[in-house]
């Protein structure tokens, strides 16, 4: 592919799950599993409140929607049972389970010389990118063991840009989650939103996947 890149550098951040690849629904049914071993049920309504936070938050939302109060040392307890019920579903995850769209944009902007991270709430990031086969393609990887604040703080996205070398203006978030959209805003990025509009307030531009937009296009949102 002919490089277009204009001068400045560009840089793209990822959030996985979601735009990537699809774990929410390991995550959900762990969840569940969860609260039904507390004695409540948790719905997928509820589940799509979840997406970009943190482990510890999302149980701190469960436990409130099914009335149960924990000590933190209990909290520690139920989130590493969460996991590693959720790890092991990971844990079989192939190739196959990348979005469309996903693995073409990815090599498309390495082929362009596009500078490209993670930016996800995910601990499980790394196991999911190998599984998956697409750690080759990221130039930095930020997740939940780097950063200790969760989305819409923009903590993640802004050490991204740094590990990139990149000026937070000249970066594209792809998110499939308001407090992901939320955080770019928050970091002075522009965004895509990948999934319904309606849950994606204030994005740059919208695409339900990845195989809906182009590099050309992405360039097109930092250089107007």
């Amino acid at each position: 592919m002919q490089n277009n890149l204009p001068e400045k550098q560009i840089a793209c951040l990822f959030d996985l799950d979601g735009v990537l690849v699809d774990t929410a629904v390991y995550h959900y049914k762990a969840w569940k599993q969860l609260a039904n071993t507390l004695g409540f049920d948790f719905t997928e309504a509820q589940n799509e409140h979840l997406k970009g936070v943190n482990r510890m938050r999302s149980l701190d939302m469960i436990l409130d929607w099914g009335g149960v109060e924990k000590t933190e040392k209990e909290k520690e307890v139920l989130a590493a049972q969460k996991n590693e019920w959720y790890v092991a579903m990971i844990n079989k995850m192939t190739a196959a389970e990348v979005l469309p769209g996903s693995i073409d944009l990815l090599e498309n902007l390495r082929a362009e010389g596009i500078k490209i991270a993670l930016g996800s709430a995910s601990k499980n990031s790394s196991t999911i990118l190998e599984r998956t086969q697409l750690t080759h393609f990221f130039d930095a990887i930020v997740d939940g063991n780097v950063v200790s604040k969760s989305k819409p703080d923009p903590e993640v996205f802004i050490k991204g840009a740094e590990l990139l070398g990149v000026p937070a203006e000249n970066c594209i978030v792809f998110e499939d989650a308001q407090a992901g959209i939320d955080a770019a805003l928050a970091g002075h990025m522009k965004s895509v939103g990948v999934g319904e509009e309606e849950n994606l307030k204030g994005a740059d531009l919208y695409v339900k996947n990845l195989s809906q937009i182009s590099v050309k296009e992405i360039i097109s949102l930092v250089i107007r």
